[in-house]
């Protein structure tokens, strides 16, 4: 398996470590998922991701090249503002999701998903146009910050100051030890909180000087997933694929208004105007038990779905999933069941997110 910059790190934490993306990842450290979990929620969870991709654009036709790959419209956005968004095929699918930021009318940032980075780059630059230039990072380690105490802890450890960067927003900032470091005001969590790129050789010494801090405690895979999950936030490969479009994973507001032009534009706009066949979905359940990936939804003796996602909420004290449903089922209050081991448990369709973000409020242009 391969190895991030930081593995040592996770092992003298004695963290349980595992598979993922093939990757040696820590899935959870001695504290354990529920504390990691909640402390995030609480002061300031510490995260690796560096195995995630990394990528600059360079080139006059960078911001047409980013809307032909994805539904999104990038020229009104300003230098530094970054967008969550996704890469559509020919059939409308979903290649992955990806966080893009332009930094200048000619140049802009990607951060890609670990499990999809070497397709994601391949797909990017199969379409690349003549002019642009895709520069991939794999130097350059990326650690996130996330939690209510995150820009104190910022501010305490690496002697930056985000007060006014507003909430999906890039800055560039010399590190302690004199690097570049590339600091987006973002997350996965809900929370307020930065995801953090510097380079390889750095990124012990950095993760060690965040630990060191009273507020941080590290976070592992697990409670990444159960914050992303309370936020009803998709992971690739299983609540958005290459199979389920924009409209149907209920990300429409990715969508430019005057992108018309993007990959698999002609199946995925009719949809907005007749609505897809099936949706996305929020689950709450009403009975003891806990649902996961891949139990049967049903509506009565008719089974209508499955759970792409599901786990117990530790911030909501409540059993929660997603998955897909007719979109005749798809409105708040239905009532539903899951299948969990043989018993039924009812369930009701709730809004997403399961519960609000609490990340920084400042008003944003584009």
């Amino acid at each position: 398996m391969k190895t991030t910059p930081l593995h040592d790190n996770h092992l003298k934490l004695k963290a349980k470590m595992g598979e993922f993306a093939g990757y040696d990842m820590p899935l959870y450290y001695e504290a354990g998922v529920m504390t990691e979990h909640n402390w995030t929620r609480s002061h300031a969870g510490l995260f690796d991701v560096s195995h995630m991709g990394q990528a600059f654009f360079t080139g006059k036709g960078v911001q047409q090249f980013f809307e032909r790959i994805t539904p999104s419209s990038f020229g009104a956005a300003p230098h530094g503002r970054a967008k969550y968004t996704v890469m559509t095929n020919p059939q409308g699918g979903i290649v992955d999701d990806l966080i893009v930021t332009k930094l200048a009318d000619d140049r802009y940032f990607a951060v890609v998903n670990a499990g999809c980075k070497d397709k994601d780059f391949a797909w990017m630059q199969q379409h690349l146009p003549d002019g642009v230039v895709m520069e991939t990072l794999p130097d350059r380690a990326l650690i996130a910050l996330q939690g209510p105490q995150a820009q104190d802890v910022l501010r305490d450890v690496m002697h930056i100051d985000a007060e006014g960067m507003p909430y999906m927003w890039f800055m560039q900032a010399k590190l302690p030890y004199g690097a570049e470091g590339y600091i987006s005001r973002l997350g996965y969590t809900g929370e307020d909180g930065f995801e953090i790129s510097v380079p390889a050789e750095f990124a012990p010494a950095t993760w060690t000087q965040f630990i060191a801090h009273g507020a941080v405690k590290p976070v592992g895979l697990a409670a990444r997933d159960s914050l992303r999950l309370e936020m009803g936030y998709p992971l690739y490969g299983h609540d958005i694929d290459d199979t389920t479009t924009p409209v149907e994973a209920g990300l429409t507001w990715v969508m430019g208004k005057d992108n018309k032009g993007f990959i698999g534009a002609e199946h995925v706009l009719p949809q907005l105007d007749k609505g897809p066949g099936r949706v996305r979905v929020g689950l709450k359940l009403l009975d003891k038990g806990i649902a996961r990936e891949g139990a049967e939804i049903a509506d009565g003796p008719n089974v209508v779905g499955t759970l792409t996602s599901g786990s117990h909420g530790p911030s909501l004290n409540a059993a929660v999933g997603m998955g897909y449903v007719p979109a005749a089922l798809a409105a708040a209050g239905t009532k539903l069941m899951v299948n969990v081991r043989g018993r039924s448990i009812p369930a009701e369709v709730v809004p997403l997110p399961f519960m609000k973000a609490r990340t920084k409020s400042m008003k944003l242009a584009a």
